[in-house]
C-alpha cells in the first residue's frame, strides 16, 4: 500500500501483491491520478497480461500480475533476477483542467530503466575485473 498525505487531501492506494514462498511479482506501475490539479487517487495498474508476453519463466497471477516462481529467483539459488522494479505514472488533469497522461507510456519506458542500466554496467565492469582475480 501506499499513501499520501496533504494538508487538506490524503489518498491511498489498496495493498498489492509483492511475493510469498511460492510467487514473486517484480514490476509495478503506480498511477497517480490528479483532478484540477490535486491528487485525488493512487493505484496499481494492472497489466498481467501483456507485461507476462514473450518472458518464458514468467506467468499470469490471477490474470492481473505477471509473476515468477520464487525458487527461479537468484536470492533462492535461481537464475533470474527477482528485484523489484515500480514505474510511476500520472493521469488526470492540472489546475486550467487541461488533461496531462503518462500511464499508456509505462511498457515503452521500462526498457530504460536506470536502475537496470547502472545494473549491466556494473555487471559488464566488474565481471572484467573478476577474469584477473
Amino acid at each position: 500500500m501506499v499513501a499520501f498525505a496533504g494538508q487538506k487531501y490524503a489518498a491511498r492506494s489498496i495493498p498489492a501483491f509483492v511475493a510469498n514462498s511460492t510467487y514473486t511479482v517484480t514490476s509495478f506501475t503506480l498511477v497517480l491520478e490528479f483532478r484540477k490539479g490535486r491528487l485525488q487517487n493512487l493505484y496499481w495498474k494492472r497489466d498481467g497480461r501483456a507485461s507476462c508476453s514473450g518472458k518464458s519463466n514468467f506467468f499470469r497471477l490471477n490474470n492481473q500480475d505477471c509473476a515468477i516462481r520464487t525458487n527461479n529467483c537468484k536470492n533462492r539459488g535461481g537464475s533470474v533476477d527477482c528485484r523489484l522494479g515500480i514505474q510511476l505514472a500520472f493521469s488526470g488533469t492540472d489546475k486550467h483542467e487541461t488533461v496531462f497522461n503518462s500511464w499508456y507510456e509505462v511498457k515503452n519506458l521500462r526498457q530504460y530503466s536506470l536502475f537496470g542500466l547502472y545494473s549491466n554496467l556494473r555487471d559488464s565492469l566488474t565481471s572484467q575485473y573478476n577474469r584477473f582475480f
